[in-house]
């Protein structure tokens, strides 16, 4: 009985700690898979080797999953980055937690570097494929007061939730299609068109990402109920910033394994 008791314990702990991760689960996996579909076969080869043959996908979700490790607290503040409205990133000191624009140069370099540990470069990988898809989500480069959306309550169709998880998860997963479908439904795309999406930096994407903000907040008032109207007009941008998302990963492990 006791045993039955823990257990149940650790389910509900698991549910509330999940509702409240990034992207979603399916939605970082949409990323991993987008991406491995643009990898060149030397970069798949040697992604391949470190990660002993588990995909892109698989291993979307563990910046996430170490959450739940004391261990691990540290990158906590490596998910996102706050800036001020009307500044741009670097104008402002940075944190002694780092952010996730210092969290990817850091992925970067301890992945490129000869004399790193095989251990580290698979735990950097795989943050990396996080931190690309996290860049991709509006509110991850959102306002520092309302934890980027974290405290703007709102409803979902007919339960309570923030606007962070409505756009993390909420939205993707009432979308009712697994990772694999969702990257599969995008329309096909030329190599001109994906050059352009892959252009830039990851400064370059951030300020894309930050563009959008403005749009996502001036999209609800506390304590609305949004729904299907909501899906209609902001589950395309969802599924844009995902593609996006998922080329940008192809392209900065190319360069770095390529």
């Amino acid at each position: 009985m006791r045993r039955a008791v823990i257990l149940l314990l650790l389910f509900i702990g698991n549910i509330a700690w999940a509702d409240n991760v990034v992207w979603g689960p399916t939605g970082h996996r949409v990323v991993g898979e987008i991406a491995e579909q643009y990898l060149n076969g030397r970069t798949k080869r040697k992604i391949n080797k470190l990660l002993k043959g588990e995909s892109l996908a698989v291993v979307a979700n563990h910046a996430d999953d170490i959450k739940s490790d004391s261990r691990f607290r540290e990158y906590n503040a490596w998910h996102y980055v706050n800036i001020t409205p009307g500044k741009q990133y670097g104008e402002e000191p940075a944190t002694e937690y780092g952010d996730l624009v210092t969290a990817i140069g850091k992925c970067v370099a301890v992945i490129k570097d000869d004399n790193a540990d095989e251990k580290d470069k698979v735990f950097y990988l795989k943050l990396l494929i996080h931190f690309i898809g996290d860049l991709h989500q509006p509110l991850h480069v959102g306002r520092a007061e309302d934890k980027g959306g974290n405290d703007i309550q709102v409803r979902w169709f007919n339960s309570g939730t923030n606007l962070h998880s409505v756009w993390d998860s909420k939205m993707i997963d009432h979308y009712k299609m697994s990772y694999t479908e969702i990257a599969n439904s995008y329309p096909d795309i030329s190599k001109q068109e994906i050059r352009h999406i892959q252009q830039g930096t990851v400064l370059d994407w951030v300020k894309e990402s930050r563009s959008l903000v403005d749009e996502v907040y001036a999209s609800v008032e506390t304590g609305e109920k949004l729904g299907y109207r909501y899906m209609y007009d902001h589950f395309h941008t969802v599924k844009e910033q995902l593609q996006k998302g998922g080329l940008r990963l192809a392209k900065v492990l190319n360069e770095i394994f390529g």
